[in-house]
């Protein structure tokens, strides 16, 4: 299986244990392609030299296209931007048959090929739901789909599919709402309509996140899903991280959040650099917040991993 990913040093250690977590998952030869969008993290995953992992210079990656919109995007739709261009470069530079896009946050407990068991000879790319609970549906404006887990076949359906978003994404990528778009997810929308050969995941309790492990999991956890999905963690500060404002039962904490997190804290390479990345008036509301809405803020130690 092919797999291809994005990061710069702020998500360094959480890159490094989705790679972790893939190479214990996977019963398949595996190859993680990572676009390393700063000098200093194409440098350490040069360093580590790891079996498995392929690390991309971003001056390698970049094209005319992609350099062209740069100025005029954050660092962070720059990034959701070059999301497809990530699939194409890969598959292209490298020759594969195959390209899955996965999100540096993610981390697996399952064989990803459960997933791809869903694929059948006609079907060239899979998408998977936000799945959302009730209380978190945010449909309308971020999307039906979310680009997490995203598979595409190296033949003629899947590389129309794949250079139209690549397209769109040039055309348009935003962190905002207008027109019925919204950074690189809205558009996934249209590609399951558009083009032949798009599979939806059926299995939606093996793609789990905040917004909808509710859903799956009240009291007890019966069964782990292929990955779960760490969106918004970030350190915070004196070993405490920053969950989000998803509310999160007792047994999501103890056995996702507080597992993963002590993996994140034991890395050699977290707080390397930037893991801190919150300003002041983020933290202000943070803390503001979480005197009103618990379990949004944990302290992982020591003591407690």
């Amino acid at each position: 299986m092919n797999f291809c990913t994005l990061f710069d040093i702020n998500y360094l250690s959480r890159g490094l244990l989705l790679y972790e977590s893939l190479v214990q998952s996977s019963s398949n030869n595996l190859k993680l392609y990572v676009i390393a969008f700063d000098k200093e993290t194409y440098q350490i995953l040069l360093q580590l030299n790891l079996n498995q992992l392929i690390p991309v210079k971003l001056d390698d990656f970049e094209n005319k296209e992609l350099l062209s919109v740069k100025k005029s995007r954050t660092s962070a739709e720059y990034c959701w931007t070059s999301t497809p261009w990530a699939i194409k470069y890969t598959i292209e530079k490298f020759d594969l048959d195959h390209c899955i896009y996965i999100d540096a946050d993610l981390f697996f407990y399952k064989d990803p090929s459960i997933i791809l068991d869903e694929l059948d000879l006609n079907d060239s790319v899979l998408i998977t739901e936000h799945d959302y609970t009730k209380k978190y549906d945010q449909t309308e404006k971020s999307g039906k789909y979310c680009v997490q887990f995203m598979y595409f076949k190296n033949d003629k359906k899947g590389l129309n599919a794949l250079n139209w978003w690549a397209k769109k994404c040039i055309e348009w990528c935003y962190n905002r709402h207008e027109d019925g778009k919204f950074g690189d997810q809205k558009y996934l929308e249209e590609l399951s309509i558009l083009f032949d050969g798009v599979h939806i995941l059926k299995k939606k309790n093996q793609a789990l996140a905040p917004w909808n492990i509710q859903k799956y999991i009240n009291n007890d956890i019966r069964d782990v899903p292929v990955f779960f999905h760490f969106h918004g963690v970030r350190y915070f500060e004196k070993n405490r991280f920053f969950l989000g404002y998803y509310r999160l039962n007792k047994v999501v904490l103890k056995k996702f959040y507080k597992e993963y997190l002590c993996k994140l804290r034991n890395s050699d390479h977290f707080l390397n650099k930037k893991e801190i990345s919150l300003s002041r008036f983020e933290r202000f509301k943070i803390r503001v917040k979480d005197i009103f809405l618990n379990n949004h803020v944990i302290k992982i130690d020591g003591k407690n991993c």
